[in-house]
């Protein structure tokens, strides 16, 4: 019996070690122990500078651990023959954040040169962020390496579009590895950053054969929405706030907005009127500090997808370029 046990036991530690890659809290400790506190300094200054930047950062985590996992390929540059992830057009132009990721790698190289990883430095950054603008801080399991491919199709193939019901978001999600409930609870992320007009346009212009308008969406909202955002743009490059309440704050009001019917996205709004979300939505709205919790916990599962670990990859010395 006792044999069994044990070989239950190392067997549920086997399949576990495969599940989840060796990362963990602390592991530049004795070899950049100052690693966290430079990348948090340049975040925290950047961000002071420019609050819109918390949540270009956090979309960068996003966009990089959802594209061949969590390895920093959307930092790379394109090369001759090989257009690489930042240059599609989901990231370019409006992917955000570049200079302060370049500027945290800079002050590491001079002080631990080739110790942390490009992908580590997008995690802890996105970490920062949360922190800064929603008071939402939590450990961030580190070693990761960087990837040495970037393609620059992946983040279309594998990114969910501002346009996806519920049911298409939960199964672009599930194939991540995450829950419902995360994908309604990182959703919050919304909370902060700003939309192009072109992403959600037609819920106010040109919804359906028999609806200009989408009939979810708040009417006096949708109105204040066309005077920013008017049918024949001068510009393309018109944005609004995702969350008017507190554009940079990142908070639940999100989910308040959505009981509102004043979700920007259609990706938004349906988590409200999908009936297997619904109930996520009016429990984030209820209780702010429970999201945030869950947020923090749904980030670092996040922050496991596909990464490179051990020999795999390498340490860039330059975020833009393998080495």
């Amino acid at each position: 019996m006792g044999y069994l046990v044990f070989f239950v036991t190392m067997s549920m530690m086997v399949s576990e070690s495969l599940a989840m890659p060796f990362l963990k809290v602390g592991y530049y400790q004795s070899t950049c122990p100052s690693a966290e506190t430079i990348v948090r300094n340049t975040v925290n200054q950047a961000v002071s500078r420019n609050p819109g930047l918390a949540a270009g950062l956090l979309r960068m985590y996003f966009h990089d651990c959802f594209v061949r996992g969590c390895d920093a390929s959307v930092l790379l540059d394109s090369t001759p023959g090989n257009p690489a992830e930042k240059d599609n057009p989901i990231n370019n132009p409006s992917l955000r954040g570049f200079e302060v990721i370049y500027e945290a790698k800079a002050k590491l190289e001079a002080q631990c040169p080739q110790i942390v990883s490009c992908a580590d430095i997008i995690a802890f950054a996105a970490r920062d962020s949360a922190y800064k603008v929603g008071g939402i801080n939590y450990k961030v399991p580190s070693g990761r390496r960087d990837g040495r491919v970037s393609i620059k199709d992946e983040p279309t193939q594998n990114l969910p579009s501002p346009f996806l019901n519920a049911k298409q978001l939960e199964d672009n999600f599930t194939r991540k590895g995450l829950s419902l409930d995360e994908m309604v609870t990182l959703s919050g992320a919304h909370s902060i950053g700003r939309s192009n007009c072109t992403s959600f346009s037609e819920r106010l212009y040109d919804f359906s054969e028999t609806q200009a308008q989408d009939p979810s969406m708040d009417p006096i909202f949708a109105r204040d929405l066309k005077t920013k955002c008017p049918q024949n743009p001068r510009s393309l490059d018109q944005t609004v706030p995702l969350d008017v309440l507190t554009p940079n704050k990142l908070d639940n009001k999100y989910y308040k907005n959505l009981k509102n019917h004043q979700g920007i996205l259609t990706s938004d709004q349906t988590l409200l009127s999908s009936p297997s979300t619904a109930g996520i939505v009016r429990n984030n709205a209820r209780d702010g500090a429970a999201w945030a919790n869950k947020f923090a916990a749904a980030m670092v599962k996040m922050g496991y997808i596909d990464v490179l670990t051990g020999h795999k990859g390498e340490i860039r010395k330059d975020c833009r370029v393998v080495n």
